[in-house]
């Protein structure tokens, strides 16, 4: 299965006195996108899942000038026992201007790792194929 696509707005805010998008903005972009591929792609509201983010990653490529919409792709590249990577590709203007990735850590009510349900785990392993070079 492909990865899942969507597109997130750019407002005038997101850009520094250069008009570049700030780089602080690509973690919102992926928070973004990711709010839509559990919703969208895996039936659950991100909000229900008791997961919270582990770490965060980017790698610039090009900035992206003006306030046009971005396409960002996320699947997951990995699913564990409590935890899922997921994988960012985000495109501009047709070139690929950053990538990522953000682990998300599944926690039970005392604040420790607790196991991924079974039904979100396979319903993220269906969405695990990156975008085709």
């Amino acid at each position: 299965m492909s990865p899942f696509e969507t597109t997130v707005d750019v407002r005038y805010r997101d850009l520094d006195p250069m008009g570049h998008v700030n780089n602080a903005v690509y973690a919102t972009m992926f928070e973004s996108a990711r709010n839509d591929f559990f919703r969208e792609a895996v039936g659950v509201d991100l909000a229900d899942t008791d997961a919270v983010l582990a770490s965060l990653a980017v790698e610039f490529h090009a900035p992206i000038e003006g306030t046009d919409p971005v396409t960002v792709l996320v699947w997951a590249s990995a699913v564990g026992e409590t935890s899922c990577t997921f994988a960012y590709e985000v495109r501009a203007d047709g070139r690929t201007a950053a990538e990522g990735e953000t682990v998300l850590v599944a926690l039970g009510d005392d604040g420790d790792p607790v196991s991924l349900p079974d039904r979100l785990r396979e319903a993220l392993a269906a969405h695990t194929d990156p975008p085709e070079p």
